[in-house]
């Protein structure tokens, strides 16, 4: 696949790829993208924030997504219910694993609007796969944690804050026991990347969103929101703007929060 993002229409006939569609159970039994899996991206989401499965155990991926049956020989496309975080979180991480995917610009709203798309009932069985790391793999976008975030909050890398404005200043805690933001690290909400129709907002838009933040082209670039499926939409955000070397944070402020050893500015 040439793209981290596809077009909806691609779907329609979706033969070549593997097609993932990550929303509630009840939705995809009502109604999902002809031959797509179902993925409860809830359990996706829960692995890495346990004591012993961190974002970075290669081999619990690589049993994850062989459950669903991809074996890395197609392309794979996700799609969630049109807020593009559950979409990129997935999309992160597959891509991390060496995978060859992409996002759905739009979700699911924007393929059933597609004229004469068919929407298929029939639930589709993943038939487990082994699925291997290609030797030698470097993902688009990688993977960083908080203590290599810490080591590099000298100037070396950029930071984007993908949470809301209120998370950024302190007042929203979330589920944090502290609040505010990261040193250095630049405000640009995720819900600002999206057009009103929820496609990601097109490159050149993209770019004058990134300046305007204060986010230079010339530097690297880490994301991070509270959990990472914000700041995974940022890292595609940026990948769409032109942008280079983009890292994720992928366990986010929620992590940085518990340290009570890292610094938190809050104004």
């Amino acid at each position: 696949m040439s793209s981290t993002l596809i077009d909806p229409v691609v779907l329609k006939t979706p033969g070549h790829l593997v097609v993932v569609d990550l929303r509630p159970r009840s939705d995809y039994d009502a109604g999902h993208a002809p031959g797509a899996l179902h993925l409860d991206i809830a359990e996706w989401t829960a692995l890495p924030l346990t004591p012993d499965n961190p974002a970075e155990q290669q081999a619990l991926w690589s049993a994850e997504i062989g459950k669903l049956g991809i074996d890395g020989s197609r392309p794979v496309a996700v799609y969630d219910a049109g807020r593009i975080t559950d979409a990129a979180r997935a999309w992160f991480i597959l891509q991390w694993a060496g995978v060859d995917a992409a996002v759905v610009d739009g979700g699911w709203p924007a393929l059933r609007a597609l004229p004469g798309f068919e929407a298929e009932t029939v639930a589709q069985a993943p038939v487990p796969a082994t699925y291997q790391r290609p030797a030698g793999h470097r993902p688009v976008v990688g993977l960083v944690d908080r203590h290599g975030l810490r080591t590099q909050l000298d100037g070396a890398v950029q930071v984007l804050d993908s949470r809301s404005k209120a998370e950024y200043t302190g007042e929203d805690l979330r589920s944090n026991a502290r609040g505010g933001h990261i040193p250095g690290a630049h405000l640009l909400s995720h819900t600002a990347l999206l057009d009103a129709r929820g496609h990601l907002n097109a490159p050149e838009v993209l770019r004058r969103q990134f300046a305007d933040a204060g986010l230079g082209a010339g530097q690297p670039i880490v994301t991070h929101c509270q959990g990472g499926g914000r700041a995974a939409l940022a890292a595609l955000a940026a990948l769409r703007a032109g942008l280079q070397d983009v890292s994720v944070y992928y366990l986010s402020f929620g992590d940085w929060a518990r340290d009570d050893s890292c610094p938190i500015v809050k104004p």
